[in-house]
């Protein structure tokens, strides 16, 4: 049966013929009382066929001739149901004749009124929650609004995430994790990457939205660091303790570890972001890697229906990505693709290396006066990275940073500017203060599409003509190299990559072989005697313009 997906919850399941209409009002009353009375799904199966092909010119016969020719004597449902009145002594044949003719009459007579007497139209609430919306402009992206929060909120959140409720018994490892926030929070004031995102989450369940997060381990993150359930240690009852920060003045955090379709949870996600634009709505994939298997989502819904229907959609992707030597199946979330579906402002594509920037960046989503879906190349051993850190001031004030320039080089020594987005930046950084390199500057592109050519121009301005070089730890036929070849005639410098060598497969499955192909690039990256050419000041001019 087509209900046998109703097995992966023990949902009831009505099979009704559909050649029965009271049969069917009863089927799908039934299953409305059951939906409402227990909360719970219940299929109804309504048996029936298809009397043309796939549309009235198609012609079925040509694969199924013997169906089509038995459903070409089927009398009409109407017939079948007219003659059981009849039979049943309910109506006369004139009686169902003359009501046919009556409801047809009824029909005519509605749509005629609407045509010489329209009606003025009254708006749902999902369509006021849209009207109260607008199209987003190429202005838009010049700059991020303010998304910073009030110092007291960032404790009051604290408060919540190191709190448990009476008689909880935490695991051990979840004792240790609590601590470690109280530090952050309440001691160093210093966040980490978990501590950033779950501050992004908590401030806007306190603005009244509600924060949707599905994903296949997103309760406790595929990497241990969300914990934005917790589970008492003899009871197994659970915790959020996001809906805790102040109860009856906030919104609801609705956090679900997901079935393993990508598929169907993506378009699931992409749906409740079109029915609630004033929610935050997440989907994270497991890795990266695996948001192929929701490949159909992408293409035909999240990069395309602004601009096949005009429908606008916020939904937000995490998708870890970074070469850590995990193999080819669990290192590469695959940016390319996304930034070749990326044209017409009809999407973020992002890769932020600072909590802060990425607690910024997810409160954007629900502060701008439009909606655009952003896909985000998430971390994974960046998680617990000692410089993968931000200041609470960065949250209580600022923007998201769609560039962020180079604080460390001395700027009138700098010879080489190292151009990268994402995990490479702490290797490059790593090399850089090491061998304390103040000639070779580090500029990070932590937003790609809409591409930020001003803020780019901004951030180069200061230097005066070294090269300027793309680095990327994926292969050149991947990353974002080639999505960047889009500017080549405004971004002339850009010829030469330092890159991995173009593969067919993702990446190594061999940690030595990982780490001497990273060792490599990071060596390439440093060597200023190479040949790659480019003038600094002509390509702060022309990034402007790139947008």
């Amino acid at each position: 049966y087509c209900t046998d997906v109703a097995r992966i919850v023990d949902a009831p399941v009505l099979h009704v013929n559909g050649d029965d209409p009271e049969a069917v009002v009863f089927a799908v009353r039934l299953a409305t009382a059951y939906r409402q009375e227990f909360q719970a799904d219940i299929f109804v199966d309504m048996v029936c066929y298809r009397r043309h092909g796939h549309n009235e010119a198609d012609e079925p016969k040509f694969t199924q001739p013997d169906l089509y020719n038995l459903i070409a004597a089927m009398p009409n449902p109407r017939d079948v149901y007219a003659r059981r009145l009849i039979e049943r002594g309910d109506v006369n044949a004139e009686e169902a004749a003359q009501l046919d003719r009556e409801f047809r009459d009824l029909l005519q007579a509605r749509l005629d009124m609407v045509k010489q007497q329209p009606l003025p139209y009254t708006y749902q609430k999902l369509e006021n929650d849209w009207r109260a919306l607008r199209r987003s402009t190429p202005e838009d992206f010049d700059s991020s609004p303010e998304t910073g929060i009030p110092a007291a909120l960032v404790e009051e959140i604290g408060q919540a995430l190191i709190s448990l409720p009476d008689g909880f018994t935490p695991l051990k490892q979840i004792d240790n994790l609590l601590k470690e926030r109280r530090k952050m929070f309440f001691e160093t004031k210093v966040l980490n990457w978990a501590a950033g995102e779950a501050l992004a989450y908590g401030s806007l369940l306190r603005e009244g939205h509600i924060v949707r997060v599905s994903g296949q381990d997103c309760q406790r993150g595929t990497f241990s660091h969300r914990h934005a359930v917790l589970h008492d240690a003899q009871t197994n009852h659970a915790h959020t303790s996001l809906n805790h920060i102040k109860p009856g003045h906030q919104a609801e955090l609705q956090i679900y570890n997901s079935l393993l379709s990508e598929y169907a949870v993506l378009g699931f996600e992409f749906g409740y972001a079109m029915a609630n634009p004033t929610a935050l709505v997440v989907w994270e994939a497991q890795f990266g890697d695996f948001a192929n298997g929701a490949q159909t989502i992408v293409d035909q819904f999240i990069a395309a229906s602004e601009s096949k229907w005009q429908r606008m959609n916020g939904v937000t992707l995490l998708l870890p990505h970074g070469y850590e030597g995990q193999g080819p199946e669990h290192s590469n979330a695959r940016p390319e693709r996304f930034l070749q579906l990326a044209a017409e402002y009809n999407m973020v594509v992002a890769n932020c290396t600072t909590p802060a920037n990425f607690f910024h960046l997810l409160r954007r989503q629900v502060a701008w006066e439009f909606r655009k879906p952003c896909v985000v190349m998430s971390p994974k051993s960046v998680l617990r990275h000692p410089l993968c850190v931000s200041p609470v001031e960065e949250f209580t004030g600022g923007t998201f940073r769609e560039v962020l320039p180079d604080t460390w080089a001395d700027a009138k020594k700098v010879k080489r500017v190292l151009l990268c987005s994402g995990k490479i930046y702490f290797d490059l950084l790593e090399e850089q203060r090491k061998n304390e390199r103040h000639d070779v500057a580090i500029v990070r592109l932590e937003q790609l599409h809409p591409f930020p050519g001003q803020q780019l121009a901004a951030a180069l301005k200061g230097y005066k003509s070294p090269k300027l070089v793309w680095v990327q730890e994926e292969p050149e036929n991947m990353g974002a190299w080639t999505y960047l070849l889009r500017f080549r005639d405004l971004l002339p410098v850009l010829t030469d990559p330092i890159a991995r060598k173009p593969s067919a497969s993702p990446a190594t499955g061999y940690n030595k072989l990982h780490l001497k192909e990273q060792a490599e690039l990071v060596a390439r990256a440093f060597q200023t005697n190479t040949p790659e050419t480019g003038n600094i000041k002509e390509t702060a001019k022309v990034a402007a313009k790139a947008d």
